[in-house]
């Protein structure tokens, strides 16, 4: 074979994989739309959307460089995932201002129990942060203590700060504890234990002036990515075929049994929102990207806040390279997102906070 021949050869395989590429990304980008019990392959492409999308722009790059029309292959997949990329990056806008009742600054924190903290330096923290803040109202996930900071001196702390609280008795054992802090009354208060998950969520009603606003705080089933993460990787790294095919196994079998818990928490929080007689605000740590069949279908139901009042780059998750956005603020159309951000706040947890302003 002539170098003639093996360099068409090598281009050719160049634009199929280019072709490959930008068919699995639009696969990934419209992934959220298929239910992960009936279609897990999809979940598991969801997942991949961020790296998909980096490939993706480096190829048409690529061919940019090289001044080739196969450029524009892998932009025709970015712009098929504009969905996914609008709800995570928003250029600044500036909204006209109008005539409202109320504002409502909420905040959702996963504070990932203090990082198991003992002296409550990191709860005070967060606590001293929030009020700086204006924070209205505070929903948390794994606000779990431990024997030197118990959960009642928790408590206590942001007792301090929001006058009302609803934090859920439960059997931490079970359950990851969450809370909600307001500096409004807190009423018909319900927690929400998910089956067969260590995760929940909890209803409760807030009182604002003389409006009423159904409000969710959920911890959605993790993907234990984290948690099996070092052992996933030590029994890839053996260079035992057996082993390393059983690792790749589990994992799969773990991520899909807890797209399966997500799918069956998300369509019971769902049904909250649809029953809902009060405008609701819907936030929490949902462990899903928003690729995902838990953001297509709460997204549906819901204002994602961050498309309606947000700017620049949004991630809310500190580890994997800053990719990935897994905790949200949603709300009702009653109500208008003007302000949505997270801040980088490196104190106790692999979770940034969500901050949002509402009005109405």
């Amino acid at each position: 074979m002539g170098k003639s021949a093996v360099k068409s050869l090598f281009y050719g395989i160049l634009v199929i994989m280019t072709c490959l590429l930008a068919v699995v990304t639009i696969l990934a980008a419209f992934s959220g739309r298929f239910e992960p019990a009936g279609h897990p392959c999809m979940a598991l492409l969801g997942l991949g959307l961020p790296l998909l999308l980096i490939a993706c722009l480096l190829a048409s790059a690529a061919w940019g460089v090289a001044r080739k029309q196969w450029a524009l292959i892998p932009v025709i997949a970015i712009a098929c995932s504009w969905g996914y990329l609008s709800a995570t990056f928003q250029i600044p806008w500036f909204h006209s201002e109008k005539e409202t009742r109320h504002r409502l600054k909420v905040a959702t924190y996963n504070v990932h129990n203090f990082g198991k903290e003992i002296t409550g330096y990191s709860c005070k923290e967060i606590a001293r942060l929030m009020r700086e803040e204006g924070m209205d109202v505070l929903c948390l996930q794994e606000m779990g203590g431990n024997r030197n900071f118990p959960t009642d001196s928790i408590v206590r702390t942001f007792r301090q700060v929001w006058e009302y609280a609803y934090f859920p008795a439960c059997d931490t054992a079970r359950n990851l504890p969450i809370a909600v802090f307001s500096r409004y009354p807190i009423f018909g208060q319900r927690f929400i234990p998910h089956p067969g998950s260590y995760n929940s969520s909890m209803v409760c009603d807030l009182l604002v002036g003389m409006d009423t606003i159904r409000l969710l705080n959920n911890h959605l089933q993790t993907t234990s990515v984290s948690q099996n993460r070092n052992r996933w990787q030590q029994e890839l790294s053996t260079h035992d075929r057996k082993r390393e095919v059983e690792a790749m196994e589990n994992a799969a079998g773990t991520l899909l049994g807890n797209f399966d818990k997500r799918t069956e928490q998300t369509q019971a929080i769902g049904d909250i929102v649809r029953q809902s007689p009060h405008p609701v605000i819907l936030c929490g740590d949902l462990n899903s990207l928003p690729s995902s069949y838990t953001y297509h279908v709460l997204s549906r139901l819901l204002k994602d806040g961050f498309k309606e009042g947000g700017t620049g780059y949004m991630y809310t998750y500190r580890l994997a390279k800053r990719l990935l956005r897994i905790d949200y603020i949603f709300h009702s159309p009653e109500l208008r997102c003007v302000s949505y951000r997270s801040p980088d706040w490196d104190l106790c947890s692999d979770h940034n906070p969500v901050l949002s302003e509402l009005v109405w």
